[in-house]
């Protein structure tokens, strides 16, 4: 691939159920890319949307076949930033815990609690490098804010903010479970942004998330519990929506001067960078070559 082009992939989009791919996308070309963490979800196309340098990755693969406890999430988030992406956005279907939060309608969280397994490799920090990236805040704000404007741009109903749980899966929460996350207040149920959003920190890379509302989960009184079927005929429809919101995205990115994504990396890294062995800068080259790089070190 030309450098030049791996250097103006402004944005990656990361479907997520029923979006396998983005049309529009001019000039386009799949890129294959090895990690040391073994291969993406998906071929990678780069291409040109709205004038802006755009990356798109399926994330279950072209043909949903991969669960999200089985996500080579590390393999996503190393090759895309190899590939010079500056900002990732991850679309997803999530269910709805608030009878205000409706299917067909989009949510922009700025918040999120972990209820996975814990099985799921959820840092590049490890033999020999540690770092401890902050969390408070897990998605890019200026981001998150241009995502929920160009969402309501394209027309859709957009709620900006809510908590947003993340379980195991494949399968869905229990209706204890459900009750039990509505009295924390939480707003969406999802299988996927963790550990993305802690990958995409610790890569230096602005992340947030687009979330789809295909059902109200298992509460609702009157509503049917959670199923797969009915999910994606509502996914069906809402997958243009996302599209356009992508779109408008695009078009309208905001500046990376806004926030400290691109500088993570500073105060997180604990270990002595002379001291790192040399297999691991080399596996972790495309994560920490700008701190190596800023400081001189080997």
């Amino acid at each position: 691939m030309d450098k030049r082009v791996a250097e103006s992939i402004a944005l990656a989009v990361i479907g997520g159920s029923g979006f396998y791919d983005m049309p529009g996308l001019e000039n386009a070309q799949e890129i294959d890319v090895d990690t040391p963490f073994g291969s993406p979800s998906s071929g990678i196309r780069v291409g040109s949307l709205a004038g802006v340098g755009v990356a798109f990755l399926a994330r279950h693969g072209n043909d949903h076949t991969i669960s999200p406890s089985e996500l080579p999430q590390r393999a996503n988030f190393w090759a895309l930033k190899s590939l010079g992406v500056e900002r990732v956005l991850g679309v997803s279907a999530v269910g709805s815990l608030r009878k205000d939060f409706s299917p067909g309608e989009m949510v922009v969280p700025d918040q999120l609690i972990d209820r996975t397994h814990g099985g799921r490799p959820a840092t590049f920090f490890s033999n020999g490098i540690v770092a401890h990236v902050g969390m408070a805040e897990p998605f890019c704000p200026a981001l998150r804010s241009a995502v929920a404007d160009a969402g309501s741009s394209s027309g859709s109903t957009v709620h900006d903010g809510g908590t947003c749980v993340v379980i195991e899966g494949p399968a869905f929460g229990t209706r204890a479970e459900s009750h039990l996350y509505r009295s924390w207040n939480v707003d969406i149920v999802g299988m996927t942004a963790l550990p993305e959003a802690r990958l995409a920190r610790e890569a230096e890379l602005c992340y947030t998330v687009l979330a789809s509302v295909t059902d109200y989960d298992s509460w609702h009184d009157s509503e049917e519990d959670v199923r797969a079927d009915a999910i994606f005929e509502t996914l069906r429809k809402n997958v243009e929506a996302s599209r356009a919101a992508v779109r408008a995205l695009a078009a309208n990115l905001p500046s990376r001067s806004s926030c400290s994504c691109a500088t993570t990396l500073d105060s997180a890294i604990a270990t002595d960078l002379a001291a790192i062995p040399d297999a691991t800068l080399e596996r972790l080259a495309p994560i920490i070559k700008r701190r190596i790089a800023a400081v001189g070190a080997k």
